[in-house]
């Protein structure tokens, strides 16, 4: 770790080392540069001298800092998630990072909301991983005696899933980011002024816009794709999902690995995710309702990425132990919020027109016919949009589950268990009231910490919560039949 942490200092504070070098260059004294990369190794040195910790049998403490010392301490039982960490540095030197998560943040910054011990011999993880997961158990102890729990693998990448990369936005994001940081830094002036692009738009000038623009639109979606698989690919590489009975643990990264370890006990329910890109290409994802993980800055309920439906249906179908769930039928929510879908998504499309209609008018210009009609195909688009959001909408119920979908370009089927759930709240907006229809939201401190059937007919709302959760919605629901 004494090689480690300074090169991520560095790292970490590399437009202020970029600054300094750039000052010593224009001022002839290139000891700046210097000065500075050296101050950054000497704290990366203190943080390794001045960071201990302690596992005891009923806590884990942290103590780091210099100036500022920080003791963070927490309960064993309170610990929900354990992860591992290992990036390109690491798995040189045969060490590894492990975060614990508690669900709690404990204090105000980005570090500090971190229980994380670095720079630990990754031959040491899997005993320590063991020993946090369990409440009683201290270091050494119990758990050596005990056999083994029988693990089963529940999913592993295949090369094949890789296609499913390019149904994502994270390819754009990538060369959005690429090209922000070319131009700060004066790259892509220089790019724009070769003769390559230079020859490119001549070609576009004499070409006509609208080739141009489907050629850019073309190339733009070959790059983005071919980032995509490639972030993919790093990312969830030699994925492996396994259940012993009591944790789910979930590797992946080829260059930086990383293992999560969650506890069964905290286990609340799945999510599968939909997107309208993914699902057209017969893909989804799959995450975990964990209590506690998705809380704290930096922790993953991922259990499946991207990947065929049938998988990921499969998977969620082991992770829930009901083959019901991710199959049973939906209940639909009736003609009044249909009504609402169709209205949200073609009102404020014709509101648009009809205000660029006045607009042409009172100002006298001339609008090329092409632009209307193609203004006025996102009519049936929007028709559409709401037509796929009302089919998907709806919600069961199964005995100890709560199931609900919504969602279009990003749909989400959530599976909840009830004993999950700590209090519930139906919600009416104005024009949920004058159409008859309520929000459902069940409280949770597991995942994003609720989730919502949207657009029930109201004389169900608190049908609904009485069902899940009985003695909750007795009293209100009797007030509406």
């Amino acid at each position: 770790m004494l090689l480690v942490h300074p090169v991520q200092e560095i790292l970490r504070l590399l437009p202020v080392l970029a600054v300094s070098v750039v000052v010593g260059s224009s001022s002839g004294n290139h000891g700046w540069g210097l000065a500075v990369a050296g101050l950054l190794v000497v704290i990366g040195v203190l943080r390794w001298f001045t960071t201990t910790y302690r596992i005891g049998p009923a806590h884990v403490e942290l103590r780091r800092g210099l100036l500022q010392r920080q003791v963070l301490s927490i309960p064993r039982s309170r610990i929900r998630s354990v992860d591992v960490d290992r990036r390109v540095m690491h798995r040189l030197l045969g060490l590894a990072s492990v975060r614990i998560g508690t669900g709690q943040a404990t204090g105000g910054g980005r570090d500090r909301n971190r229980f994380e011990l670095d720079g630990l011999a990754i031959g040491a993880v899997p005993a320590l991983r063991e020993s946090l997961l369990s409440a009683h158990t201290a270091p050494g102890d119990g758990p050596a005696a005990a056999a083994a729990p029988t693990e089963t693998e529940l999913a592993r990448l295949q090369p094949s899933w890789v296609r499913y990369a390019p149904f994502s936005t994270t390819g754009l994001v990538a060369v959005a980011a690429v090209a922000g940081l070319a131009f700060q830094y004066g790259i892509g002036e220089r790019l724009a002024e070769s003769r390559t692009v230079q020859r490119g738009i001549s070609w576009a000038t004499a070409a006509g816009p609208v080739l141009a623009v489907a050629v850019a639109v073309a190339a733009l979606l070959a790059v983005a794709s071919a980032a995509a698989c490639v972030r993919y690919l790093l990312l969830y590489g030699n994925l492996l999902v396994t259940d012993d009975g009591r944790t789910l643990r979930i590797g992946h990264g080829l260059l930086r690995v990383r293992h999560t370890t969650l506890d069964r006990a905290r286990l609340r329910g799945a999510v599968l995710r939909e997107p309208l890109a993914l699902r057209i290409a017969g893909g989804a994802r799959l995450d975990a309702i964990m209590t506690g993980v998705a809380a704290e800055r930096g922790e993953s309920s991922l259990l499946l990425p991207a990947a065929p439906a049938a998988e990921a249906h499969r998977v969620a179908t082991a992770v829930v132990r009901d083959p019901a769930l991710p199959a049973t039928p939906l209940r639909p929510h009736g003609p009044a919020a249909r009504r609402r879908r169709y209205t949200r998504a073609v009102l404020p499309v014709l509101a648009a027109l009809a205000v660029a209609a006045v607009a042409t008018a009172v100002t006298g210009r001339t609008v090329p016919l092409p632009v209307w009609i193609g203004a006025a195909l996102l009519i049936p688009v929007a028709a559409g949009l709401a037509w796929d959001r009302y089919r998907s909408l709806g919600h069961a119920v199964l005995p100890g589950w709560l199931i609900t979908r919504s969602g279009s370009l990003d749909r989400q089927r959530v599976c909840l268990e009830a004993d999950g759930i700590i209090g519930w709240t139906v919600r009416q907006s104005f024009f949920q009231r004058r159409a008859g229809v309520a929000t459902v939201v069940a409280a949770t401190p597991a995942g994003v910490g609720h989730y919502e059937v949207l657009d029930l007919p109201v004389e169900q709302a608190w049908s609904l919560v009485e069902a899940v959760t009985p003695g909750a919605g007795d009293v209100w629901a009797r007030e509406h039949r």
